[in-house]
């Protein structure tokens, strides 16, 4: 791991100062901001590109599962071979492959070429755009020794994501409404090249990959019971996500005013990246699983007030306020990986929980959007709360296995896990 300069273990009034007079963090934080605005445009710009091209939301929508379903099948893969490989040697050309693919699969939707061609190209973008959120989390990891500045980093990344969320769905719909219906594909497909490159050059804080010895057996990271209840809470979460846009859209479309749902959710948003700021800036000395534990309770509670929602300046008061329990509560799940998944396996257990996110948003809104479609908006609220409870179950029923795997202070495990290289058998940091 990089030495940490003098000037870094010094106190700061600002800890995200701190983070950046790390050599290199603000070159890798930013570029990884850059590079995965993809994450949040892609999905939407294949479902407006195929509905404008051939006029079909159902085609569309399909289009985009078969992107988002390959994505999570095969991110965490991709993020097997990168702790064993290397950031810079797998993904360089998993970006390649998936740009091509992504203009491949422009020109097949332009000239209205047979569907399963569509269907093909979107698959093999999805498979090969990789996590680099979970790439950035593990930079962090790598070059920060102290257990309070990783919590300050991770809240950062958090709190990007949420601009990240909110930023680009609004503008691959205003590219493919106002500009061209393939539009909202180019600008992240530019960014997916531009910032993936750049991401990547920065060599001097990418983690060391490892070899492994012929005889050294190396358990699946799913084998890991707190990372599994970890990956459990977050699918929930994912559902609840995911049935709360859909809801939300709809409830708009029933008060007159859907124009105003990404403003609404935008607010929704906005609680959750102030929240993650303010949070990552304080250091807790309560237990991490219990705050995730109590972070998962209290979002449940505020997005079950969503039901009772009367317009929709109701509902985005209430939005904002619950939106304060999403990026601590997201930010503890990531900050649970980090202490119990190997070093060695950090990059995978990380996909592995953003992969759960995403998919639990897939199931929630697929669910949502068919009730609403039989029984109206209120109908949606109501998986919202479902969706709710049973993250709340779950994450009960997890504490025992968090508490234990969690048991080790975490500036211990830091310090004998991630400040060092592995020492254990067979694992060599590679040259």
């Amino acid at each position: 791991m990089p030495s940490t300069p003098e000037s870094v273990s010094s106190p700061s009034r600002n800890p995200y100062a701190t983070l950046f007079a790390h050599p290199g963090a603000a070159r890798f934080s930013i570029s990884g901001a850059v590079a995965r605005l993809p994450m949040s445009m892609v999905g939407i710009g294949i479902l407006l590109m195929v509905e404008g091209i051939y006029k079909s939301y159902e085609l569309g929508g399909v289009i985009s599962a078969a992107y988002i379903i390959a994505q999570a099948i095969c991110s965490p893969q991709l993020a097997k071979l990168v702790d064993k490989r290397g950031q810079a040697k797998i993904m360089r050309p998993a970006i390649v492959i998936s740009a091509v693919s992504l203009v491949a699969l422009i020109i097949c939707a332009i000239t209205q070429a047979p569907i399963w061609t569509l269907f093909a190209f979107a698959i093999l973008t999805g498979s090969t755009i990789g996590s680099i959120g979970a790439m950035v989390r593990a930079r962090w990891s790598h070059v920060i020794d102290s257990p309070k500045d990783l919590h300050t980093a991770y809240s950062l990344e958090s709190a990007i994501d949420e601009m990240i969320f909110v930023v680009g769905p609004i503008a691959a719909t205003m590219l493919a409404t106002s500009v061209a219906s393939f539009a909202g594909l180019i600008v992240p497909l530019f960014f997916m090249v531009i910032g993936g490159f750049w991401f990547l050059s920065n060599r001097d804080t990418e983690p060391p990959a490892v070899t492994y010895a012929k005889d050294d057996k190396v358990k699946s990271v799913l084998l890991n019971p707190a990372l599994l209840c970890v990956i459990a809470v977050f699918i929930c979460i994912g559902g609840l996500f995911g049935a709360t846009d859909v809801t939300t859209i709809a409830f708009a479309e029933e008060q007159g005013k859907k124009e105003l749902a990404g403003v609404i959710l935008g607010i929704f948003a906005l609680g959750s990246g102030i929240s993650g700021l303010g949070y990552g800036a304080r250091q807790w000395a309560s237990p991490l699983w219990q705050r995730f534990a109590f972070g998962i309770i209290g979002l449940a509670v505020g997005v079950s007030l969503f039901l009772f929602a009367t317009n929709l300046w109701v509902l985005a008061g209430v939005m904002f306020v619950t939106g304060f329990a999403i990026s601590p509560t997201l930010i503890n799940g990531n900050n649970l990986v980090q202490l119990v998944v190997s070093p060695r396996q950090l990059t995978e257990g990380l996909t592995w929980v953003g992969t759960a996110l995403g998919a639990g948003v897939a199931v929630g809104s697929a669910v949502a959007g068919g009730q609403i479609d039989n029984h109206g908006a209120h109908a949606g609220f109501f998986i919202v709360m479902y969706a709710a409870a049973v993250s709340v179950v779950v994450v009960l029923v997890s504490l025992p296995a968090l508490r234990k795997r969690t048991a080790v202070q975490p500036h211990t495990i830091t310090e004998m896990d991630l400040t060092k290289p592995d020492t254990e058998p067979g694992v060599e940091p590679q040259q």
